[in-house]
């Protein structure tokens, strides 16, 4: 079975609210659009899905993305501006195709790219996957 891998990203980060609503694009929107850009020349785009995701509860280190797969680390990334260049944008998918490549998704911090160097929120391990359970059921002694 293909290991589903997906990049999060919060559209609702660095959002100007309202009267309790939020007003114009969020900076996680504008986010997304500029990773977009790139991620239709990326060589990985058919295995790594861009997901947009309301809000990952990381406000005060905005804007947000994760890495995910089954199997794998995950890794929630905060401090990501829109208005980075292009060229610093892209160094989140060279980022994800390291995740992609390595068996765990393990991303030693001189291997990221900036700006996924400081910007780290969590890693957090893989759910392990269940041994296998004998098929007999375990007795429990009744009275």
């Amino acid at each position: 079975m293909k290991v589903q891998h997906i990049m999060f990203v919060c559209t609702t980060c660095a959002s100007v609210w309202q009267g309790g609503k939020r007003v114009g694009v969020s900076g996680g929107e504008k986010f997304l659009q500029r990773l977009q850009e790139l991620y239709s020349d990326w060589e990985l785009q058919s295995e790594f899905e861009i997901q947009p995701v309301e809000c990952m509860s990381a406000c005060n280190r905005s804007c947000v993305i994760s890495l995910a797969a089954s199997s794998k680390y995950t890794y929630l990334f905060g401090d990501l501006s829109p208005d980075m260049p292009l060229s610093v944008i892209a160094g989140v998918l060279e980022c994800a195709s390291k995740y992609y490549t390595h068996p765990q998704g393990l991303l030693p911090w001189a291997e990221r790219q900036e700006p996924l160097k400081k910007g780290i929120l969590a890693k957090i391990p893989p759910i392990p996957i269940p041994m296998q359970v004998n098929s007999q059921k375990a007795q429990i002694p009744v009275g």
